[in-house]
């Protein structure tokens, strides 16, 4: 095809680099046209629509990828260094033939995306995560930290998130779990979704807050701001990095505490991973009961361990016995996800935490395994009011 040969698009990019800049009011994609009209005029009218579309994407979009970002079927685009993009779809990864002119081009791309979120990388500061305007989450890491060029991950969300009778529909979640867990956020117990990179968390954990009711006030506290709820009365506060100063890092612990000054019903914090683990867990404990949160773990007794190891991190001296105490207080259930090996998303296991003796356990009142699903009945779980197991 006349649209991928690469030596040909450079020498069009050159051509149109060499052009006056457009008139105000004039589309690029007009001086685009003429160019190739130009150099190429006895190419088909197809052909010469395709390079066209091309040069506008290299030019004032996001390179070859812009296809790739324009398949709503894409939920995810890799590029691991210029000559090589991967994409996930449905589950499934798979090898693309696109492919940047150069490493110089992929730059630009990276630069101009970055750009767009108010976020830069460069040697001095060769890893960075933005935000897209439709929400997409990006990471970049430059050499020589990435070895095989510069390395670049966009991850896609579907607009307007998924519910949970979306996700019951999937088959992520059970249709009767489905149930128990919108009873368990209606009667504000605090959830924390738990599983592995990929597996779905941040969508699950959107769910779930759209069973909020829509009388309370939500405030979403994350990274990367990904969250997308379906409420009237959302606040959406989102965490910053480093300046090329150094200076003005805003870390996801301050907003912990910034938030409980603003009045919040709910808190939603996107991912636990440091020391604000701690006053996540005073304020589940002292008066913000229904806040949701995800965090890393391999099962639901990982999650518990990892959130008291983060704790530790906050360097307030606490002893172990102290912290563990915190978490058995402040967490009720535990919602443990995992991907599939034909890579589909599932909820397998859903624990509630009991304070013992010895410390917070994870007692599991669902499970899934090949297929075959396990409830439990226990006296924790009878005592939510709302939550009924036959």
């Amino acid at each position: 095809m006349v649209a991928e040969d690469q030596p040909l698009l450079a020498s069009l990019r050159t051509a149109l680099l060499d052009c006056d800049a457009p008139q105000p009011g004039e589309d690029l994609t007009l001086v685009a046209s003429r160019v190739v009209e130009r150099e190429l005029p006895m190419l088909g009218l197809s052909d010469r629509a395709l390079l066209v579309r091309r040069l506008v994407a290299d030019a004032a979009g996001y390179g070859p990828i812009e296809r790739l970002l324009a398949d709503r079927r894409v939920d995810e685009v890799m590029v691991n260094g210029h000559d090589e993009i991967w994409v996930e779809r449905a589950g499934k990864l798979e090898r693309t033939d696109v492919r940047f002119d150069s490493v110089e081009a992929l730059r630009d791309a990276i630069d101009r995306l970055l750009g767009s979120a108010g976020r830069r990388v460069d040697t001095l500061s060769p890893i960075a995560d933005a935000r897209l305007d439709d929400g997409s989450r990006v990471n970049v890491i430059l050499p020589p930290l990435a070895v095989n060029g510069p390395t670049m991950t966009i991850r896609r969300f579907r607009p307007g998130g998924y519910s949970l009778d979306d996700l019951v529909r999937l088959g992520t979640i059970d249709e009767r779990l489905g149930a128990l867990l919108a009873a368990a956020v209606i009667d504000r117990l605090n959830v924390v979704v738990s599983g592995a990179t990929g597996c779905g968390k941040t969508t699950t954990l959107a769910a779930l807050a759209g069973e909020i009711p829509v009388s309370e006030r939500v405030v979403t506290i994350e990274d990367a701001a990904e969250l997308h709820l379906d409420h009237p009365h959302v606040v959406r506060l989102e965490a910053r990095p480093r300046g090329a100063s150094g200076a003005g890092e805003v870390l996801i612990r301050d907003l912990v505490r910034n938030a409980l000054r603003m009045r919040p019903d709910r808190i939603v914090v996107g991912e636990v991973r440091g020391g604000e683990s701690i006053d996540m867990l005073d304020a589940m404990a002292t008066g913000h009961a229904g806040s949701l949160s995800t965090v890393h773990a391999g099962s639901p007794s990982g999650a518990l361990r990892r959130i008291a190891s983060l704790a530790h991190q906050a360097e307030l001296g606490l002893p172990h016995e102290a912290i563990a105490e915190r978490v058995g207080a402040a967490i009720d259930m535990v919602v443990h996800q995992v991907r599939r090996a034909d890579g589909s998303r599932c909820v397998e296991r859903v624990a509630v935490v009991e304070q013992m003796d010895a410390g917070p356990r994870a007692c599991d009142i669902f499970r899934t395994q090949d297929g075959a699903v396990r409830w439990r009945v226990l006296p924790k779980a009878e005592r939510f009011a709302r939550l009924r197991f036959g």
